[in-house]
């Protein structure tokens, strides 16, 4: 960029939302820059809008000086999709955080919800505490700081068996048209005017009839989901990012168009709770559980998670420290913890000669000191099997499930179940949440001998049986250390492998990937395909249909950066 045209971009920045929120420089931008786990490209200015009009006026600017733009929020996803990847761009990146743009508003008696792009899910979940409601996800994305609207456009979650992953198609967004044309689009099916600086004015300041909210047959959450999966023989997945059918507007479109707020429904706590933890070591018994549930429980359990042995023990090692610190201090802290390691992390790279992941292997070392933090009955699961499933029930799921349980656990030896007394619950379930972390501690705690992270999102068709022998032994022989886990009732695993050094990472995902081809599996699951997954035809058709001229998030899905995707 030519020096007068940064001094006027800079110059206009600062005059919409003033100094402090118009970032620029290297030191300045980079934990803006840097993904979480992967991810770091140039950028010149990060901009932090402090209300819907300024998030549009400064839009409208980089419209006007051909800047491309990139929008995120709380930067938490897995696969680099809000953040610039390298430097081969045609044009300017402009990143706009949305995190102060943090407002919730809740409709129709609570259950619906209209949240702006920076509001957290976790927001969410001590908002409809009170009234006795939940979001679509609550534990895992919430503890981070990750947004409603980010969970939206990527389809995430969907661990929740009867809610499914996020998904609306009510949502107020700005898109750019093919002749260049910026439109802001009102689809929240609430009337608040004609222009757009009248439609942001009163959705900000909630000018507008809440008791008139118009009724509409468009979705606010994917309430076919619990159906779909019930489909345990069908030779598709049940959920993937590229499935045309949750494709829609605001909803999975990967920042390829500018959200301004999305509405969606909320969720009835169940009165009654059971958390049962079953262990075996046939992984064919998981699938007969899998298969019963689906087709004769009359209700689906909550949620039913699987974890393998490796995972255990990855969460074990890796992440006691995050364990203890949402057990003892409340998940609340998590997203400022997390901020604040992603800062000392990138200003230590400033600094020569310091060590690099500091804050990682000040919390390593901190919980080798620390006693023992799972309950005893876990530890002797540990011993005795190599596959467990945490299953949440419900009401009249509390019953079935201990019925099924009961009838299938004949030979303790090789299979057995426990209900969860006291904090049991609590413990599995967090136990189960920080297994997610445990391969980038890994990788930093044995940073001299391993190589890169492989990190793999995929869905497996509905009828699949194999699911424990897929991956290749030669994957495991190539990997220092490896985490299976998976929503089991959709059949959605995440599979990383911390790879031995000099072992080449794309050659072995290509290897993985090869094999899901061959039985009809997809990827990525939920996390989107941000930098790291190839875009199929079907979400490419979706992303130049929103963003004809490539000018929101360009180069995603490894599409090219270019105006207009000409290379």
């Amino acid at each position: 960029m030519k020096g007068f045209q940064l001094d006027t971009l800079k110059e206009k920045l600062i005059s919409i939302v003033g100094p402090q929120n118009a970032l620029f420089g290297e030191r300045e931008t980079k934990s803006y820059r840097t993904g979480i786990r992967v991810g770091c490209g140039e950028a010149v200015a990060v901009v932090l809008p402090k209300d819907l009009l300024q998030f549009w006026e400064i839009i409208k600017l980089c419209v006007s000086l051909e800047k491309i733009i990139l929008i995120q929020a709380a930067n938490t996803g897995l696969t680099g999709g809000s953040t610039p990847d390298g430097d081969k761009y045609d044009r300017d990146v402009v990143i706009i955080n949305t995190l102060k743009l943090d407002q919730l508003l809740l409709i129709n008696k609570g259950k619906q919800v209209l949240a702006f792009p920076g509001a957290s899910l976790y927001k969410l979940e001590e908002i409809l505490d009170p009234l006795d409601r939940e979001p679509h996800s609550v534990i895992g994305s919430s503890c981070i700081g990750a947004s409603i609207v980010g969970g939206v456009c990527n389809n995430s979650g969907g661990n929740l068996i009867k809610r499914g992953p996020a998904y609306t198609e009510l949502s107020l967004y700005a898109q750019l048209n093919s002749d260049g044309k910026l439109e802001l689009i009102n689809h929240l099916g609430i009337d608040l005017g004609e222009s757009p600086e009248e439609i942001l004015r009163n959705l900000q300041e909630s000018n507008f009839n809440f008791d008139n909210i118009l009724n509409t047959e468009k979705k606010a959450s994917d309430n076919t989901y619990k159906d779909r999966i019930r489909n345990f023989n069908s030779k598709t997945p049940a959920r993937f990012n590229s499935d045309k059918r949750r494709l829609f507007e605001s909803s999975g479109c990967a920042g390829k168009i500018a959200v301004f707020a999305v509405r969606l429904d909320t969720f009835l706590k169940s009165k009654n709770k059971k958390v049962f933890y079953f262990g075996s070591n046939n992984s064919s018994t998981l699938t007969d559980i899998r298969k019963t549930i689906l087709s004769q429980f009359s209700e689906l359990p909550d949620m039913t998670e699987y974890m393998h042995s490796s995972s255990f023990d990855g969460a074990d090692k890796y992440g006691k420290d995050t364990f203890m610190i949402i057990k003892y201090l409340g998940k609340s802290i998590m997203p400022t913890l997390f901020r604040l390691k992603r800062i000392v992390d990138i200003l230590f790279t400033f600094v020569p000669f310091m060590p690099q992941n500091i804050f990682d292997k000040f919390l390593q070392y901190l919980s080798n000191i620390l006693p023992d933090h799972l309950p005893p009955r876990l530890r002797d699961y540990r011993l005795r099997f190599n596959h467990y499933l945490i299953i949440v029930a419900s009401d009249n799921v509390i019953k079935d499930t201990r019925n099924l349980l009961n009838s299938l656990c004949f030979d303790k030896a090789l299979s057995d179940y426990f209900e969860c007394i006291g904090s049991e619950a609590e413990d599995i379930l967090l136990h189960r949440y920080v297994a997610g972390l445990a391969p980038k501690r890994s990788k930093i705690m044995n940073n001299n001998v391993s190589g890169e992270v492989l990190a793999l999102d995929v869905a497996l068709p509905r009828n699949c049986e194999s699911w424990y022998e897929i991956i290749p032994d030669l994957i495991f022989e190539n990997s220092l250390e490896s985490f299976q886990m998976a929503h089991f009732m959709c059949m959605v695993f995440h599979w990383d492998f911390v790879l031995k050094k000099g072992i080449n990472a794309e050659k072995t995902k290509k290897e993985i990937l090869r094999k899901l081809d061959n039985i009809g599996g997809k990827y990525p699951a939920e996390h989107n395909v941000g930098h790291l997954y190839k875009a199929d035809e079907d979400l490419e058709s979706f992303y130049k249909k929103l963003d004809p001229c490539n000018s929101f998030n360009a180069g995603i899905g490894q599409l090219s950066k270019n105006k207009f995707y000409v290379d």
